[in-house]
This record gives C-alpha cells, structure tokens and sequence, in this order.
C-alpha cells in the first residue's frame, strides 16, 4: 500500500503532461510487474514502457476524470501470467487517479495556453501604441499566431479581387517565405477561402497536399517545406461587417494536431488582431490625409500666389517690349515673357502632379503619371511629365486607352534600348481640342539607323495610325531621341451640335 500511495502522489504531481503520462505508465507498470504498457491520451499524446505495445492478454482501461474520458491505459502482464484481483484493484486505482491527474495538467496547459495567446494580443496592442505600420502590424500577427500555437508556419491573406485571396505575410522569414509571400488563392475550394466566405475558423489535415493540388497549374515548383504541412486553422480576421482576411497557422507533420481548444483560442486572438489591422489602416488613411491636405494647400498657395505674380509679371513684359525702341532688346524682353510662360505650364504640371493622388481614378492625366512612375525601376529614373491643354474634357475613352498604352510602350523602349540617364513626356491638346500629340525625348544612344529593328515602333504606329494620326522616331542634333505620336480626336458632341 505504501508504495501504491507514492506512487499516485508522483503522479498528482506532475503538471506537465508528456512528463504525467511517462510517470503514470512508468509507476503502474513496474508497481505490477508488467512486460509493457501503453498510455494514449490524444490531447497529450502516447507514452510507453517497454519495447513494443501490450499483446495477448493486456488489460486496457479508459482513464476518466468524472463523466469525461480522456484516453486508455494498457498493460500487459509479465511471464505471459495474468492480474489478479489485488492486481487488478491497483491498476484501477492508478488508472483513476491518472484521470485526474491528466485533467488537472489539462486545465493548468489550457490556462498556460490562454496566457500565451493573451500576451501574443498584448504585443499587437504595443505595435500599435508604437505606431507600426499596417504591413508590421499584419507580420508580427502571424508571427504571434504560429510562436503561441506551436505551428510551424504562420501567414495573412488578405482580399485581391472578388475572387481571391492573396498572402501578403508568410512567417517566418526566409527563402520558402519569401515564394509564398504574394501567392494567391481562390475563395472557392479553398479553406482560406471557405475561412473567409463563412466567417468562421476551418480546421484541415493534410495541409500541405492540399495546397499542392490547388496549385498544380501555378507557375514555378512549390517550396519542398509544403508537402510536409499537415494540420493547419485557417480564423477570419473580421470587424463589424467587413472581412479584412484570413490568418492561417499550419504545422509539420507528425505532430499533434490542432485541437478544439486551439481553434477557439486563435478565434479570440484573430478578434483583437483584426482591431489591430483596422486601427492600422485607419491611422495609414488619416497619415495619408494629412499628406494630401498639405499638397493641396501647397496646389492653392502655388497656383494662388505664385503663378499669378508670374503671369502680372509676364504681362508687364510683354508691355513693356512694345515700348523699346531698340528691337535687339525688345526681343529679349519678350523672349524672357515666353520663358515665364513656360515657368507657369511647369508650376500648373507641378500643382497637378500634387493633387493627381488625392484625384479620382478616372483622370487621364493620374494615369500617365502612374504610367511614368511605374516605368521609375526599368528605367533607372522618374521621365518628366508635362501637359497642356483639355486632355481629360477632349480625349475621349477611346483614344484614352491607346495614348496610355503608347506612352507604356514608348517608355518600355527607352529603358530596353536607349541607355538614358534623362527622359521627358509632353502630352498636348491643341486650342480647338481637335489634336493630340505624344512628345517622348530621351538623351540616350539614339535610335539605331535600322528603324525596323525599334522594338514596339510598329505597335506605336499602328496605334496612331486608327485615329488618323502618325508616329516618327527622329534623332536629336544633341543627342538621343525623340519620339512624337499624334491622334485626331473626334469632334465632341456639341460641336457637332454646333456645325450643324
């Protein structure tokens, strides 16, 4: 009896499960003289004593804890004997006191879990009083996510479309992370896209092939690490009515899966982080505010003050030329009017280029700025903009699409064959709103004396050529080249109203 006693007072000791079930099958098994035994508790795994499992005549014994059953404990006799009943009085006893003792180190793993992932919500609660920027704030959410939950990989999917999802943050860093980063995904099929439709946590085994199968027609082969993802959550990160993604924690194979509990932990934990990302978006769109309302006060002040002592100035040259005897000087004098004049169309371009953020998406004008600035990386600069006259009241949908597509074009040849340290764009559209001109200088090679060999000039022309226009590539006295695309734009309708 004595050594019974200890040994149940070594088992309700132990806290720690893996160590409870090793102890448990340890101390009944040596107590009766047992060959082997087996304790298997899912939520703790399996512990053994012996090699091999319990054979012919093994007895086996759920161990419970009141009216929950939490897994089976079984022994095999030694010499090929069986237990008697003091034996098996022992085995009993054990057996429930392993069941309690299995649901106590239950409870205390459970609130230890529970902590874990509370401090992981106190981490986002500190980025954000730090200020952090939406993306840092998206990335130290998966990386919480998959340290807390013992996961192996940890990732954000957020909306790309109506019909996708794309994975804007795979933890941890690293060359696996870094092929993942930027995968997408359907809504459809998909337990990141069934998380995010239904607005509830999708639990998966057999990750990795899955996610395989999904991408078999993606180009480039998969990193090696997804065959070996198994179980895997995928929690909806949702505030109010609005979906804003999905985090998914994934683990390795062969180990133990996600539980209940897990599921319902990350649930509470994508709650506060879902607050996170939203307070992150906000404080980006009230810091973009703030950018845009200083540009545009800076717009007013510059088209307010600026530009209108410019133009009195101009005037007041232009006057004053008339009234020069000597024409050598009065030339001068309206050469440096002409020269303010081109001083006001530079501040006009600089006052829109200013506001063309804030401006909706329908300005043609936003677009050929986007145009250039996305031609920034191939071409190793950002190529001057300049524009004069209607262009978004006179250049119809029609045309709009072709002088973008030309001015992509254009740009893309630069950066392919010219060699530029320098580029201009000047796009135009004469008084009567009837022309429009594409002027694209660069202070590169040149082109080379085989036109045909000008990669996309065909295209260009070709374009120029549907509305009536034409497209020439000449080289410059000084140097590089000069491109000039002109379109005839349709007459609007009230002019057409009008010659009628």
């Amino acid at each position: 009896m004595p050594a019974v006693l200890a040994a149940v007072g070594g088992i309700a000791r132990e806290l720690e499960l893996p160590a409870l079930l090793h102890r448990a099958v340890t101390a009944t098994c040596e107590l009766l003289g047992a060959r082997r035994g087996r304790l298997d508790v899912p939520e703790g795994g399996v512990a053994r004593y012996g090699t091999g499992d319990p054979g012919t005549g093994a007895v086996e014994l759920p161990v419970r804890a009141g009216t929950r059953t939490f897994g089976t404990l079984a022994v095999e006799p030694g010499d090929g004997g069986e237990f008697g009943r003091r034996e098996r009085e022992v085995l009993g006893a054990l057996t429930a006191a392993t069941g309690m003792a299995v649901e106590k180190a239950l409870l205390v793993d459970q609130m230890r879990r529970r902590e874990r992932w509370l401090e992981a919500s106190y981490d986002v609660t500190r980025a954000l009083l730090a200020a952090e920027d939406l993306h840092g704030t998206l990335r130290l959410v998966a990386e919480r996510a998959r340290v807390v939950a013992g996961g192996t990989a940890g990732a954000i999917a957020r909306p790309d479309g109506p019909e996708q999802l794309v994975f804007d943050v795979v933890e941890p860093p690293g060359e696996d992370a870094d092929r993942l980063t930027g995968l997408t995904v359907p809504l459809e099929g998909t337990a990141t896209g069934m998380a995010f439709t239904s607005r509830h946590p999708v639990v998966v085994r057999d990750y990795g092939e899955r996610v395989q199968e999904q991408q078999r027609d993606r180009a480039g082969a998969m990193p090696a690490m997804i065959k070996d993802l198994d179980s895997a959550i995928s929690v909806p990160l949702i505030v109010g009515e609005e979906t804003l993604g999905v985090l998914v924690v994934a683990k390795f194979r062969d180990r133990s899966p996600f539980t209940g509990s897990d599921v319902q932990l990350a649930e509470t934990f994508a709650g506060h982080a879902a607050l996170a990302v939203e307070f992150s978006r906000a404080q980006e769109a009230r810091q973009q505010l703030a950018v845009f309302s200083d540009r545009d006060r800076i717009a007013r002040d510059l088209h307010d003050l600026v530009i209108q002592r410019l133009f009195a100035t101009g005037l007041g040259l232009e006057g004053i030329s008339r009234l020069i005897a000597d024409e050598g000087v009065a030339a001068r004098v309206a050469g440096f009017a002409q020269d303010l004049d081109g001083t006001i169309r530079e501040i006009r371009n600089s006052i829109f280029s200013l506001q063309a953020p804030a401006q909706a998406q329908g300005s043609l004008r936003a677009e050929l700025l986007r145009v250039a600035v996305d031609a920034r990386d191939a071409l190793g600069f950002e190529p001057r903009v300049g524009f004069d006259g209607p262009l978004d009241a006179a250049v119809p949908e029609a045309v709009r699409s072709d002088l973008i597509a030309s001015l992509r074009e254009a740009l893309t040849n630069v950066a392919r064959h010219a060699w530029a340290t320098s580029c201009s764009v000047e796009v135009t559209v004469d008084g009567l709103g009837r022309r429009l001109g594409l002027v694209v200088h660069d202070d590169g090679i040149g082109p080379p004396p085989e036109r045909d060999r000008v990669s996309g000039l065909g295209n260009l022309a070709a374009r120029a050529a549907r509305w009536g226009g034409t497209c020439v590539l000449t080289a410059e006295d000084g140097g590089g080249a000069r491109l000039e695309w002109t379109a005839e734009l349709p007459a609007r309708t009230g002019e057409q109203r009008r010659e009628r």
